[in-house]
């Protein structure tokens, strides 16, 4: 988890020692920030735009395992989970907030260089941190992080807008997040059974890093602007690729047909899916933390998109009496099912 040699424990700071420690760094890049961090409020001007506000929650042992998560990325990864909401409304991310919980198993040395991750991660999607908490926790640690953004009324995005002939389309690729976390989970089960052996990730990087350090898609929103195009829908992929376009459908009254050849899945996630004995489709519907956009279009913006290597054509929108399904390499067709990641599953200990 930490391993600094260097302990300083933050009672001996102090909570508004703590706040000093890990804002000092915090600089402003956005002109729609007028007031950041050291007040009752930040205050924030986005001159006649419409605002985007989106929170995730994430606690140590349910949506991350310390045993082989870097706190850098740890924090990076809090960062783009949420930047990746506002992504998906087609608006662009200019703040966030942050509030950690933590156990006195963590000394200052490790909340800063879990800020450390945050605040690279802000920079690189040029976001400002402008406000948060910090308090004591019994459960380990808790980050929760506020996203903030805006866009033009009539440029938003919800889940509701598609219609019967759109295209559904992807951005990247699906299931190495997934595929990540089983060969980061293998190579821990090993390590505590014999802790002499060295995780072996070796050629496995890209699929370790989608889990550890994914990247929320402003490039996409961004190419979309650039191509005259405005989705019709849109959601972010974070708890599996049939659990969201279960919502864009529901949502939007409509039926859907994916096809499995469409789906976008990389060749080292699908070697190791199969070294697993997974099926990579499965591990792209139902594995969760791709973080990509997933959105409808209308067919005449089809020719504008189709040179684009980054976003993949899967399906098109029905009626919704056609239902959700899915239409295997066969030919089959099957009833598309939700059975995306689950936290409240998690607790349980559920399937």
């Amino acid at each position: 988890m930490f391993e600094n040699k260097e302990r300083t424990d933050i009672s001996e700071l102090g909570e508004f020692g703590l706040i000093d420690s890990i804002t000092r760094n915090i600089t402003i890049s956005n002109s729609s920030t007028k007031k950041g961090v050291g007040d009752d409020a930040a205050v924030l001007s986005f001159e006649g735009k419409k605002t985007l506000i989106s929170t995730d929650l994430l606690l140590e042992g349910i949506h991350f395992d310390l045993m082989f998560t870097p706190l850098k990325h740890l924090g990076y990864k809090a960062i783009q989970v949420n930047l990746s909401d506002i992504y998906a409304m087609n608006g662009m991310a200019t703040q966030v907030t942050v509030s950690l919980g933590l156990s006195s198993k963590f000394p200052l040395e490790a909340v800063e260089e879990l800020y450390e991750g945050m605040l690279i991660a802000c920079k690189k999607y040029g976001v400002d941190i402008v406000g948060g908490d910090t308090s004591s926790s019994r459960q380990g640690l808790v980050i929760s992080v506020t996203s903030i953004g805006y866009a033009d009324e009539e440029e938003i995005c919800y889940r509701s807008g598609a219609e019967e002939g759109d295209l559904i389309c992807v951005s990247g690729d699906l299931g190495a997040s997934y595929v990540g976390l089983q060969l980061l989970e293998l190579e821990k089960k090993i390590f505590i059974e014999n802790p002499s052996i060295q995780p072996d990730l070796e050629g496995k990087d890209y699929i370790v890093e989608r889990q550890l350090k994914p990247e929320a898609r402003k490039d996409i929103v961004e190419m979309l602007k650039e191509f005259s195009i405005k989705p019709t829908a849109m959601i972010d992929v974070s708890d599996g690729l049939s659990s969201e376009v279960m919502h864009l459908c529901k949502q939007s009254d409509k039926g859907c047909k994916l096809y499995e050849e469409k789906i976008p899945i990389d060749p080292m996630t699908y070697e190791t899916a199969r070294e697993f004995n997974l099926d990579p489709t499965v591990c792209a519907l139902s594995g969760g933390e791709d973080y990509e956009l997933l959105f409808t279009i209308k067919q005449a913006d089809y020719d504008k998109i189709k040179g684009s290597a980054d976003v993949s054509v899967i399906g098109y929108i029905t009626e919704p009496s056609a239902g959700m399904e899915l239409i295997s390499k066969s030919g089959r067709v099957h009833p598309l099912k939700a059975q995306g990641w689950n936290a409240f599953n998690k607790i349980s200990g559920e399937n």
